[in-house]
């Protein structure tokens, strides 16, 4: 008999529930350090106590005190992704660096997020960002090999991981299932129109405050009426991001209302983050500051910016880059509920 969910994860009874999950998890945790090597990555191990934790508007860090010897206190945060290390390492000659990070945010628990997880990140330096697509369909294959499955399956959707992935654009994501022309409201330089899109989101029969922004819009879309559709039967990349959502990524060279960026969905479930990343330091200090004018205003706080990240990017060769929910890959591989299932000491709480 099943014990009960609510008994700690160390009764001897839960573990022995878990632990298949647990000792799956290790395995494709070793098919994918395997699958790296094989192309010429190189693992890195990144610090997690950095001088900013990234400058995205709703992302939420730990912070702590860091004590000198002399007494003084300067606050330090944990990583909330390895990128900005990650990229200091492109910048000092490193091709092909790759991470199984345990990185840490704020705010984020449920049956899909946890305060604690593990993010795999890699990039390729001199490649364009349609590499990692293949590098995303490759992993989804060796996860589902490891664990000796045909199927991912989350809460009733299922998706074939050995499937060629759909490449659906956001402009066609959001016409096919909310009826919306989204670059109807992007200007060419990027600026949208948040009144004409809260028009067309109201036709839609969504729901629109008066204090809703553009980006709250295009994000209730997104949540309400795209993603639920996304990577069912074989999974999706959904790519070509609006600029103004893609705050790390280059603009694509044949639309500058759109961006470098993609995700990667199974099952509804959004697995990877990719991006053709920005080496423009100039441009990514306007968009970190506009970035934390929208946190302050929403959370009143704001994080700094790392002027050292700065410097390396000034550095940095052009590259792609991607971050993978190695958890949630495994939740969907082995068939897990949530993602407490696979973690093997889940954080308190």
């Amino acid at each position: 008999m099943p014990t009960a969910p609510d008994s700690p994860w160390w009764a001897p009874a839960r573990h022995a529930d878990r632990r298949p999950a647990l000792l799956l998890r290790n395995r494709i945790t070793e098919a994918v350090r395997a699958h790296f090597a094989a192309r010429d990555f190189v693992e890195v191990e990144t610090a997690c106590l950095q001088v900013s934790p990234g400058n995205e508007a709703h992302l939420s860090a730990f912070a702590t005190q860091a004590i000198g010897a002399d007494g003084s206190r300067a606050t330090l945060y944990l990583h909330t992704s390895p990128e900005f290390a990650c990229k200091k390492l492109l910048a000092a000659g490193e091709p092909r660096p790759f991470s199984l990070a345990r990185v840490f945010r704020n705010r984020e628990r449920g049956p899909l997020h946890h305060p604690e997880f593990t993010m795999l990140e890699w990039y390729r330096a001199g490649e364009p960002y349609t590499a990692l697509m293949d590098d995303c369909a490759d992993l989804l294959r060796r996860a589902a090999q490891t664990a000796g499955t045909s199927r991912f399956a989350w809460r009733g959707r299922d998706c074939d991981p050995f499937a060629e992935p759909e490449r659906l654009s956001l402009a066609e994501a959001f016409d096919r299932y909310a009826g919306i022309d989204l670059l109807a409201t992007v200007s060419a330089g990027g600026e949208t129109d948040r009144d004409g899109l809260a028009v067309a989101v109201a036709q839609a029969g969504l729901r629109v405050a008066e204090d809703d922004s553009w980006a709250d819009l295009f994000s209730r879309v997104l949540v309400a009426r795209v993603e639920p559709e996304l990577g069912l039967g074989r999974p999706t990349i959904l790519c070509a991001y609006p600029v103004s959502e893609a705050a790390l990524a280059r603009p694509c060279p044949a639309d500058p209302r759109v961006a470098e960026r993609f995700e990667l969905y199974c099952c509804g479930v959004e697995l990877a983050n990719a991006f053709g990343e920005l080496t423009d330091p100039a441009e990514q200090r306007r968009r970190f500051a506009a970035e934390m004018a929208v946190k302050q205003a929403v959370y009143g706080e704001t994080y700094p910016i790392d002027e050292d990240f700065l410097a390396a990017l000034a550095a940095m060769p052009e590259a792609s880059g991607a971050a993978l929910g190695f958890d949630r890959l495994v939740m969907l591989a082995v068939g897990a509920r949530r993602i407490e299932d696979v973690l093997w000491t889940p954080v308190a709480g």
